[in-house]
Order: structure tokens, then C-alpha cells, then sequence
């Protein structure tokens, strides 16, 4: 067996533990307990009955996927999934046998039709389309996964301002199928933050690179960082949570698994340092400043944008008194709460961050 077929099986035996994040949360998820609840109501229902150890199930997967975020507003139809492994009664109650079986449910009905068409989601699609009377197309999703190329490898990869995390795969591997949703997750985590790329590589038709980098099975994963673009290996977990913890630890971002900054985002240590001088000292608060000023000059890159937020909330202090921070820290929960683009609620979330280092413990 080839290096390149040893590498796909045991990625195989990892795939298990992360195909249920591989699914899209547009797709309903059905137990024992909610079927008939949700299912042969007042609307129509395509049903995956899957096992998380099948192989066909996992290649099904990202057109799955497709198929529920493009009919998530389609009240008329449910698009949903049901793991047999752990929910045997009802797999056994509808039939099933082998995996994955897709079954139709109409509107009303717990009498199935079986799906017998090709997997994937614009198939699927006109199925459903029919079967339910709706008129939906498969959506264009648009990718966050930077695509690179043999023209753009090296101005995106060996980008010494950028930490590039770049999956190896190849077309006609499953495993790489079934990584490509949690992959794209990840991407949407990380794209706000300007200096950290996640992309991938088509490594059949990119052999020459492949090859220099030493990648001879699929998915490969790499990590560029800023100060090693001889790249080394992505050796952490393949689901979406240890992704993110791994590139929050390397590139020394603070994102959660759905993209949101966590409370860590935007606090300088040394910054810190000095607010609490300047909180503790009431009358040296003017001195105290200036040193806060020049240390945030010292910063660059994303530590620069965290310092001005330091300074300018320390002269805000100054001018409207000891409260301001609590109050501002109120505002900005209130418009946190609304519904904003992810650049203000990432400005809104430093800010806030930062503020709460002005508040005294006591």
C-alpha cells in the first residue's frame, strides 16, 4: 500500500471523532425523542439516516450541507438527519439497512419514499423541489479558504507578515472531502483577523509544491508561521475547536469556534501594568499617562491598533472621571446585543475588553 493510501486510512480512523462538526447547523438533527415531532408535520421532510463510521456518509457530507443552508428558509421543508448508531429504534422502525438512506416524508405523512438519486445537493435539490412544490437553487456559499496556485504560493505562503496555515489535498480524496466543512469553519473563524491566512492547496494538480514540501498523502496539513516559512507540520486535531486553539496559540489570536473574540482579545500585558498604576495613583494619573503613551508607541502590528484603544480610553478617564469606564462598558454591551457587522462587534469587544482593565477590583 502507497504512503499516500496509509495516510487517507488513518485519517479515516480521525475522521469518526469530527464528522459530527463536519455537518452544517442547518441541518436538523433528529432523535428518538423529536422525529415525530418534527417529522410528518405540516411540512415535508428529506431525511439522511447515516452511521458516523460510514464512509459514503462522510463523502455526502459537505453536499448535504449545501442542500440544508439552502433551504434553511424554505418554511415548507425540512432538510434533517438521524444518526443510527445511536438512534436504532427509529432507523429500524423506517427500514433502513445501509448507509447513508435518504427517505422523503411528505407533508402530513410517516410514509416514506426512498431517494434513490444521485448524492449530490443539486440532485438532491430538484428531488426535494419536486416532491415539495418549493423552487429553491443550491446557494453559492462563498469560500473564506484562500485558494493558492503555483502563481500565488509564495507571495501569500511566504508572506513574513502572515501565519498561513495550508491544507495539501487532492480532488479524489474522501478524507479530504469530509475535512473540507470543518475547513471552511475555521476559515470563518479566523477571517477577521488580517495577518492569519487558511488555505489550500490542490496538490494533484500542484505537484512541484507538493513535492518541495515533502507532502506525499492527502490531507497534509502545513503551518507557515511568520518566522518559519520553511513550514512545519499541523500536528493538533482535525476538528473545529482544536483548529482554532491551535491558531489562537501560535498566532496569538483570541477567537472562539464561531469567529466571536473572547475576553483575552486585545489586552497588552504591559499596557495592563500600567493601568493599574494609573488606577491605584490618583495623583500621579497625568504622569502615568504619559509612560501609558509611550509604551503603546513601542507597539506594532495588531498589539499598535490594541495600544491606541489603551491610550484613548486612559484620556477619556482623565477628562470625564473614574466612572466613564463602567459606563462606556455598559454602552457598548447594549450595542453588542443588537445585530451589527463582525467589524463593529470586533471593535466594540476590544474596546470593551480594554475598558474593563480601568475598572478598580475594589
Amino acid at each position: 500500500m502507497s504512503r499516500s493510501a496509509t495516510t487517507c486510512l488513518i485519517f479515516g480512523a480521525l475522521a469518526v471523532f469530527v464528522f459530527a462538526s463536519a455537518f452544517a447547523d442547518d441541518v436538523v438533527v433528529l432523535t428518538e425523542d423529536n422525529f415525530e415531532k418534527e417529522v410528518g408535520q405540516d411540512r415535508g421532510a428529506l431525511v439522511e439516516f447515516y452511521a458516523p463510521w460510514c464512509g459514503h456518509c462522510k463523502k455526502l457530507a459537505p453536499e448535504y450541507e449545501k442542500l440544508g443552508a439552502s433551504f434553511k428558509k424554505a418554511k415548507s421543508v425540512l432538510i434533517a438527519k438521524v444518526d443510527c448508531d445511536e438512534h436504532k429504534s427509529v432507523c429500524s422502525k423506517y427500514g433502513v439497512s445501509g448507509y447513508p438512506t435518504l427517505q422523503w416524508f411528505p407533508k402530513g405523512s410517516l410514509e416514506p419514499k426512498k431517494y434513490e438519486g444521485e448524492r449530490s445537493a443539486e440532485a438532491l435539490a430538484e428531488f426535494v423541489n419536486n416532491e415539495g412544490g418549493t423552487n429553491v437553487k443550491i446557494a453559492a456559499v462563498p469560500s473564506s479558504v484562500v485558494v493558492l496556485t503555483s502563481e500565488n504560493f509564495d507571495e501569500i505562503v511566504l508572506d513574513e507578515k502572515k501565519d498561513v496555515l495550508v491544507e495539501f489535498y487532492a480532488p479524489w480524496c474522501g478524507h479530504c472531502k469530509t475535512l473540507a466543512p470543518t475547513y471552511e469553519k475555521v476559515a470563518t473563524a479566523l477571517n477577521q483577523e488580517e495577518d492569519v491566512v487558511i488555505a489550500n492547496l490542490d496538490a494533484d494538480k500542484y505537484k512541484d509544491l507538493a513535492e518541495k514540501y515533502g507532502v506525499s498523502g492527502y490531507p497534509t496539513l502545513k503551518f507557515f508561521p511568520k518566522n518559519n516559512k520553511a513550514g512545519e507540520d499541523y500536528s493538533a486535531g482535525r476538528d473545529l475547536d482544536e483548529f482554532v486553539t491551535f491558531i489562537n496559540e501560535k498566532c496569538g489570536t483570541n477567537r472562539d469556534a464561531k469567529g466571536q473574540l473572547t475576553s483575552k482579545a486585545g489586552i497588552v500585558e504591559a499596557l495592563d501594568a500600567l493601568v493599574k498604576e494609573f488606577i491605584s495613583a490618583p495623583e500621579e494619573k497625568k504622569s502615568v499617562f504619559k509612560k501609558l503613551e509611550e509604551e503603546a508607541d513601542k507597539l506594532d502590528g495588531s498589539a499598535a491598533r490594541y495600544g491606541k484603544i489603551y491610550v484613548k480610553a486612559a484620556k477619556s478617564c482623565l477628562d470625564k472621571g473614574s466612572d466613564y469606564a463602567n459606563k462606556e462598558i455598559l454602552r457598548l454591551e447594549r450595542m453588542l446585543a443588537k445585530s451589527i457587522s463582525d467589524g463593529k462587534r470586533d471593535e466594540f469587544t476590544l474596546k470593551k475588553n480594554i475598558l474593563r482593565s480601568f475598572v478598580s477590583d475594589e
